[in-house]
């Protein structure tokens, strides 16, 4: 998967898979009524670096559709920040932090599936342009999971106080 990488692709894909892994473990975190503050920071930071470096490494001409989806993700992750950084979580930036958290690690994993079809030699004749079921099947798949999720951790980290870790 890695091979024929330039250093700046490689160095791209290894922050949005730490941030893919680290998100992970932050909503179950969150699904547990855990703050996880080492986690969290790791997979909001390597996460907004995912996009950074999506606009920084890689060209704008032509603009394409993932550049449109790293722009949403920084404007959800600026409010995923804010919530927990500068309004600490309380009131409505609880579930307001949840959401957004979710909605940027969702468009991480979206563009994962992506790359993905694209490529993997076994998925590729499956992938955009033209897609065809199991890529639609794999993107309605991981949409549905990223719902359930966040249903569970909006219900798990509620408005009572939770562990720090």
């Amino acid at each position: 998967m890695f091979s024929g990488m330039s250093g700046l692709t490689l160095v791209h894909v290894v922050i949005s898979l730490i941030g893919i892994l680290s998100g992970f473990i932050v909503v179950f975190g969150l699904i547990a009524g855990k703050r996880l503050n080492g986690w969290t920071a790791i997979f909001l930071g390597t996460t907004v670096l995912t996009s950074v470096t999506g606009f920084v490494f890689f060209p704008l001409n032509p603009f394409l559709p993932s550049h449109i989806v790293g722009i949403i993700s920084l404007v959800v992750l600026l409010v995923a920040i804010l919530a927990r950084y500068t309004f600490h979580l309380s009131g409505a930036w609880r579930r307001i932090y949840v959401v957004t958290a979710m909605m940027a690690f969702y468009l991480n994993f979206f563009i994962l599936i992506i790359q993905a079809f694209k490529k993997v030699p076994a998925l590729k004749g499956f992938a955009p342009p033209d897609p065809k079921p199991p890529f639609l099947i794999a993107q309605i798949a991981g949409l549905l999971l990223f719902i359930a999720l966040t249903i569970y951790a909006v219900r798990g980290f509620h408005n009572e106080p939770t562990r720090a870790e």
